[in-house]
């Protein structure tokens, strides 16, 4: 039965391609290769009357088919947006009528399908349940993307309800779309609950996508698929219209291949919205975040280097991150090294809080946008139901424990949510104040594992739980590799200092030029 969905759901997306290509064929030929063309570029050819969005999309398009449906198959793609060429056209004649709305027109964003689209696209979270769940309303942020004149090419296959199901899930696989895979080599993990948008971005499927985080899952995909990736301040991007697991960590995030083109997208993504109480709170401005962008903004910065984070006996991954300290000291910038964070209390508070607020957030979600099911009770009955289709390679403990626990007014949940909110906002504001320190960085990643149905993932490091527990942003740049798998290295801050942490990431991506862009053999 699988199988059978599976290649039904190959099929589907091939037709779509095929049509879409054919559709387009009146239009001139691209033969430009736009692999690792930034947004500036693009926009640059279509100023000029070079390019159109229309002949862009057309182009991914037939590269998705080449890439992700055949040659490596890294399957990053679960839904192809039937009308992306027909909006790519709209925004082609309104460049040439009244010229572009900003440094998003006409560029093709892919999205996670955990966002809502209020269009032919379902949001599913790569669950069966939700196969043919339509949202009635786009989530906040695609509604400013479609604003900000950006084409929403598609959605990206994700872990299922974002890695919250089982105990050993396997990153990346979802019932619905099967297991995506890392293009740096077969059979390697992708990383993280993003992994469809982080291989969509690092494979050149998209100029850019929307991945969401709740810890790690911007951060991993993207510092092990050798991209940029930007976990905001909690607040920062709306989450309404995103399936949850925890409000208190959950936020969207920019994912690209370089950290302007990051920024870009940010700010595109930003604003205060009224269903989402920390958004109205943080009242986010929209600026440009490429506006200060330089080469030399580490001069003077003063850098806190994170000595404990998980996996830090990995003697191949401290040799990178020594060489990217290196690297910020020749940029000019001041380091402190040997900065250490007790996080243990911390992270079990986390457990406590994610499974009390997943239960609740998720049932308002169903609710809200008149999912078929409305409870998480009734989603672990479906996959009880389904289970063979469901959970072949792994459980759903992580529901199972979840639906046991009270209302968010339970003294537990209240208690271990005061606990990881003290511990690591006290961390990080303690270290910056009392190093008077400008950032702090930590190994985004070590070298992507080998997926394991048997046995589920195999992290062997990770920094995300700093800035993902305390709600603050952090930003993973690409920093070298092992035997030519990308590793990352994370910038993180306070709360709402994602300019000073661009501006930071920017100069040591043009420091190091580290991204290594996959050599993808095409059938």
């Amino acid at each position: 039965m699988k199988k059978l969905e599976k290649t039904a759901l190959r099929v589907s997306l091939l037709l779509v391609s095929l049509l879409f290509i054919a559709a387009c064929s009146e239009n001139q030929p691209v033969s430009r290769d736009f692999s690792e063309v930034s947004i500036a570029e693009l926009h640059d050819g279509m100023q000029r009357g070079e390019l159109t969005s229309e002949q862009l999309v057309s182009w991914y398009l037939q590269r998705i088919d080449a890439i992700d449906n055949n040659g490596p198959a890294l399957n990053a793609m679960i839904e192809i947006n039937p009308e992306a060429l027909q909006i790519a056209r709209a925004l082609d004649e309104e460049w040439q009528a009244s010229g572009p709305r900003g440094p998003m027109h006409g560029i093709p964003v892919v999205l996670k399908a955990n966002i809502d689209t209020a269009d032919l696209m379902k949001t599913s979270a790569g669950s069966l349940a939700l196969k043919d769940h339509i949202a009635p309303a786009d989530a906040f942020l695609v509604a400013r993307l479609r604003e900000a004149g950006a084409v929403i090419l598609g959605k990206s296959n994700l872990s299922e309800w974002a890695n919250y199901r089982g105990d050993d899930s396997s990153s990346g696989w979802s019932s619905l779309g099967g297991q995506t895979y890392n293009p740096y080599g077969e059979y390697r993990n992708p990383c993280g609950s993003s992994s469809g948008s982080g291989v969509a971005v690092s494979a050149n499927l998209t100029t850019v996508a929307v991945g969401t985080e709740t810890d790690g899952s911007v951060v991993c995909p993207s510092g092990i698929n050798g991209i940029v990736g930007i976990k905001p301040t909690i607040g920062l991007v709306s989450r309404s219209g995103i399936i949850p697991i925890a409000h208190s960590q959950d936020t969207a995030g920019p994912m690209a291949r370089t950290v302007r083109d990051a920024a870009i997208l940010l700010a595109a993504m930003t604003g205060a919205d009224s269903e989402d109480s920390d958004s109205v709170a943080a009242k986010p401005a929209k600026p440009d975040y490429t506006a200060t962008l330089t080469a030399d903004a580490l001069q003077g910065k003063r850098i806190g280097v994170i000595r404990n984070y998980y996996g830090s006996d990995k003697p191949k991954v401290k040799t990178v991150f020594d060489t990217a300290i290196d690297e910020l000291r020749a940029a000019g910038a001041d380091i402190v090294d040997g900065i250490e964070f007790e996080f243990e209390d911390a992270w079990s508070a986390e457990s406590e809080v994610l499974a009390y607020e997943f239960k609740t957030d998720l049932a308002k979600y169903l609710e809200r946008s008149g999912a078929p099911y409305k409870t998480l009770a009734e989603i672990i009955e479906f996959n009880d139901n389904n289970a063979d289709v469901v959970m072949p390679h792994f459980g759903q403990e992580r529901m199972l424990n979840a639906e046991e626990k009270g209302p968010l007014t339970d003294a537990v949940y209240l208690e271990a949510l005061a606990t990881a909110k003290k511990i690591s906002q006290d961390s990080i504001d303690g270290a910056l104040a009392e190093h008077k320190l400008d950032a702090l960085i930590a190994p985004t990643n070590g070298p992507s594992w080998m997926t394991d149905h048997a046995n589920g993932d195999s992290f062997h490091v990770s920094s995300s739980s700093y800035a993902a527990i305390s709600g603050y942003p952090s930003i993973t740049v690409p920093a070298g590799s092992i035997a030519g798998l990308p590793i990352g290295i994370s910038f993180i801050g306070t709360a709402f200092t994602e300019q000073e942490l661009i501006e930071m990431a920017y100069a040591f991506e043009q420091a190091t030029r580290a991204r290594l862009p996959p050599d993808l053999k095409i059938d």
